[in-house]
């Protein structure tokens, strides 16, 4: 029996991958902003080539604090322990002792005499029930168990890419908030110092009010955006605390930061777009899901068919009364269920299953479209940027001679001072762009980075949760070795 057990294979379909053929004929250049370099670094860190040890820190920092990578990384426990049950179901189902002892007074009435005894009961069993599974049923539940638990290590590693991702967002937001608040406070000095000039000449009568009421209205302008530009400022480091898992406040690991920002010419890549999205974690994580899905309806099917069992039972009843022998009990053998009315149930249960694999692989297909998507996204996002800093940079070059002509004019008597102001804010407003737009270049290199899905590493189980997090589950609960033991290597393209 044991022998036919084995030999029979499990019901319901073996999972395969969807086959997503238009991947092989996109072979994207990226618009020009990657390269291919065998011996580049891979891009597990990527944020270690913009050479700002701030931006090191702040990573590490979120890494080892990020609430919700520890919830990712609790996820992975609460699987593991999921999957030690799955496997617990291949042996014997029930395994128990039952025992039961009483004290009992009788009285008896009716008779010629009214009388009472007293006497003591007492029995004990061990039972056992082994399930054969011959259906796949609990091959097929572990199948599914243990692909959840690779799913939730898919997605710890998609929370790490997702992390880095938005850190370096917020932190060069900050510093391009930095540099925007710099240039308008420069432009603010310029304008209070006309202001004090055209008051002078008004109060002289060599200038009319109007060039004072306008030389007044753009300081008050640009002093105006300085609040807007703290508000943001402030929203950006309370993210970057929230990151970080701490209170919304002051931030001293940006006590150091500048208003620098990186300029990256091209990306060096050691693998092919198409291949690095393959490797995304959520690309894994959404295969992996629908694996899990696909064994459930092996496991929906084994109930269409009998479950053929394996009992046995050992055990003991006494009694106090004479006369009255103790028993001891055996028996063994085997036992069979089969539930066939349950009018459609069980076969609807299954086609329920087959639907939700259907839905698991439309999600996957959706999740590579999505990554593909990203990805070029972010690459013309980085192409475009780029060729609008050259414009922009001329622009400026531009609107800073056109201020130079207007104020050599205005001195020497040749046009009036509202030449001089519009001159003024074209450089204040093509500056605030220029700094927008390298901004915005390099949240596109990040967002190319995290949509090729560079930003993870493999973790150790003291990576998932902090010492003292863990310390407390102990406390509570006794976690054996699965807090402890090391989490399986797993291949970021493998395939379930």
């Amino acid at each position: 029996m044991l022998a036919g057990v084995a030999a029979c294979a499990p019901l319901g379909p073996d999972f395969r991958e969807p086959d997503m053929t238009w991947l092989s004929a996109w072979q994207p250049d990226l618009y020009g902003q990657t390269y291919q370099d065998p011996n580049a670094a891979d891009i597990s860190q990527w944020w270690q080539r913009l050479g700002d040890p701030i931006l090191n820190n702040l990573i590490a920092l979120a890494r080892r604090e990020n609430p919700g990578l520890q919830l990712a990384g609790l996820s992975i426990l609460e699987s593991r322990a999921a999957l030690g049950i799955a496997v617990g179901l291949k042996y014997p189902q029930v395994q128990r002792i039952d025992g039961a002892g009483a004290y009992v007074s009788e009285y008896l009435h009716g008779g010629p005499d009214d009388d009472h005894r007293d006497y003591r009961t007492g029995d004990i069993a061990f039972n056992l029930q082994w399930e054969m599974d011959f259906w796949g049923r609990f091959r097929r539940g572990i199948e599914s168990a243990d692909a959840a638990f690779f799913a939730s290590i898919a997605n710890q590693r998609d929370g790490q890419v997702l992390l880095a991702a938005e850190v370096a967002t917020l932190y060069y937001g900050y510093k391009t908030t930095l540099q925007r608040i710099d240039i308008a406070q420069r432009n603010i000095a310029l304008q209070e110092r006309n202001v004090e000039i055209t008051r002078e000449l008004f109060a002289s009568g060599q200038q009319s009010e109007l060039d004072l009421q306008q030389a007044r209205t753009q300081y008050l302008a640009s002093l105006a955006t300085i609040p807007t530009l703290r508000l943001t400022q402030t929203l950006q480091r309370n993210a970057l605390c929230a990151l970080l898992g701490r209170a919304p406040g002051d931030l001293p690991e940006l006590a150091g930061a500048d208003d620098r920002l990186p300029h990256i010419q091209q990306i060096p890549l050691g693998q092919m777009p198409v291949n690095l999205l393959l490797r995304r974690p959520d690309v894994r994580a959404a295969a992996w899901d629908a694996a899990a899905q696909s064994a459930q309806i092996g496991v929906a099917m084994s109930d269409l068919y009998p479950a053929i069992s394996l009992f046995g039972t050992l055990g003991w009843a006494g009694t106090s009364l004479k006369g009255l022998p103790d028993v001891s009990t055996l028996a063994a053998g085997p036992a069979l269920s089969w539930n066939i009315f349950n009018y459609g149930r069980l076969r609807n249960n299954v086609r329920v299953q087959d639907a939700r694999l259907q839905q698991q692989l439309e999600i996957f297909r959706a999740t590579v479209l999505e990554a593909a998507r990203e990805i070029d996204d972010a690459a013309s996002r980085i192409a475009q940027t780029d060729a609008r800093q050259g414009i922009l940079d001329d622009s400026l070059e531009a609107a800073q001679r056109s201020l130079e002509i207007a104020s050599r004019r205005y001195q020497e008597g040749y046009s009036d001072f509202q030449r001089v102001l519009d001159a003024q804010a074209a450089v204040f407003a093509q500056s605030d762009l220029v700094v927008i737009n390298r901004g915005d270049h390099v949240a596109a290199i990040i967002e190319l980075y995290r949509s090729l899905g560079g930003g993870w590493r493999d973790a150790t189980v003291d990576d998932l949760i902090p010492a003292d997090t863990r310390y407390q589950m102990l406390e509570r609960t006794d976690w054996g070795e699965l807090l402890e033991e090391p989490l399986p290597a797993i291949d970021a393209g493998a395939t379930p």
